[in-house]
């Protein structure tokens, strides 16, 4: 969709070109930048209206097949247990790379994986790691008994001064604001 809109723009650019505007007022009235204006300008020049025309997707082609894309689709609905993952039902971009690199013979990184889900209506999980041995009533021993003295406690409730360096004393405080009567130690 934004391919498009940008294409569209440069299209509106060419249409004020052909009508002798100069790039600032092409920049000015599509709100784009100067850079931008003068960089289509040229192209313009150089190859006409054709030469503003997208030029589809950037960055490299995608290195599966339609036909395998359909397959890797497929394995992925078939679930993570059908090849070989049977700890959980998840599929994990690592997982999916691996897949890839069994079923296709093809490395992909697990960005690139992450890519092809996302293009595939998938989205990667990651799985919760908890302890296998963990006992949920330990934990709940050791919070309420070790975690409360080992916690540090909180900041003491006084007044305060917004400065870092120069704490507020007492005497400069208007009578009305919280901590006016308090007199701190000076140290």
């Amino acid at each position: 969709m934004g391919r498009r809109r940008r294409e569209s723009v440069r299209m509106q650019a060419a249409e004020l070109f052909e009508q002798k505007i100069k790039p600032p007022e092409v920049a000015r009235r599509l709100r784009v930048s100067l850079k931008s204006a003068y960089q289509w300008h040229q192209l313009w020049r150089d190859g006409g209206v054709q030469a503003l025309a997208s030029r589809g997707p950037s960055g490299s082609r995608c290195r599966l097949s339609p036909r395998c894309l359909e397959k890797l689709a497929g394995y992925l609905e078939q679930g993570p247990a059908a090849h070989g993952w049977v700890e959980d039902q998840v599929w994990t971009a690592a997982r999916v790379a691996t897949l890839i690199g069994r079923k296709f013979h093809l490395s992909y990184s697990v960005s690139g994986a992450t890519r092809l889900m996302h293009r595939l209506g998938f989205s990667p999980q990651v799985p919760a790691r908890r302890v296998a041995e963990r006992d949920e009533r330990a934990v709940q021993a050791w919070k309420e008994a070790t975690w409360a003295e080992v916690k540090e406690p909180g900041r003491p409730a006084e007044a305060t001064s917004a400065s870092r360096t120069k704490p507020a004393s007492p005497a400069d405080r208007p009578g009305d604001v919280p901590g006016a009567g308090v007199d701190r130690p000076r140290s």
